[in-house]
């Protein structure tokens, strides 16, 4: 089902979710999957669905540094880099705490958390709080920022949220605090000078 980035579209989106669905939508680097963290049926759908390998671990979205402090452990720095960088194109890799989305998401200590700048993402944050959120594409290809390729190369989704074609400078930063030392995981946008700044 493809609906739009209203109110409507997005009621369908967060019943689809919280029903055990996935959902492809927005962000502000590229278009995403996403599913409920808490249920081992729709996360095993979104490997399936990407054909990913189960090893690879996959990130989650909050509406929220408050919601997702819910979840994770932040040290010092990495509550900084939030605090300024979020909503935006910075993941950070922390220390889990909540023991139930460890075991639904097969993860060991840690997983990567993202607060993304984009209205319709956060629209449907707002109702689900945190959801799973991995680029929509099978493993090893382009992801996109087209709806209409998006719609070409992937499928098996129950909901598709339209906000139409996205202007994004790149992929996100990915982070991770070891110590005082960052370790940067995956260049993107924000630079590590500029996120070094911020500690």
């Amino acid at each position: 089902m493809i609906v739009s980035c209203d109110s409507a579209g997005i009621k369908t989106a967060v019943e689809a979710i919280k029903n055990g669905g996935t959902v492809v939508f927005p962000t502000d680097t590229v278009y995403g999957v996403g599913c409920d963290p808490y249920n081992v049926q729709a996360i095993q759908m979104i490997f399936k669905l990407k054909q990913r390998k189960k090893t690879k671990q996959l990130p989650l979205l909050g509406f929220s540094k408050e919601e997702i402090s819910k979840i994770v452990f932040f040290d010092d720095s990495s509550s900084k880099i939030a605090e300024k960088m979020w909503p935006g194109p910075v993941t950070l890799v922390l220390k889990i705490k909540d023991d139930k989305i460890k075991k639904t998401m097969k993860l060991g200590d840690k997983i990567a958390v993202r607060v993304p700048n984009n209205k319709c993402a956060l629209a449907l944050l707002k109702e689900c709080k945190l959801i799973v959120g991995t680029s929509a594409n099978i493993s090893g290809n382009p992801s996109s920022l087209d709806p209409e390729k998006v719609m070409k190369s992937f499928s098996g989704y129950d909901v598709f949220l339209n906000g139409g074609k996205l202007s994004s400078p790149g992929e996100s930063t990915i982070l991770e605090m070891i110590g005082s030392k960052m370790e940067v995981v995956r260049q993107g946008i924000v630079s590590q000078k500029e996120l070094a700044d911020l500690v």
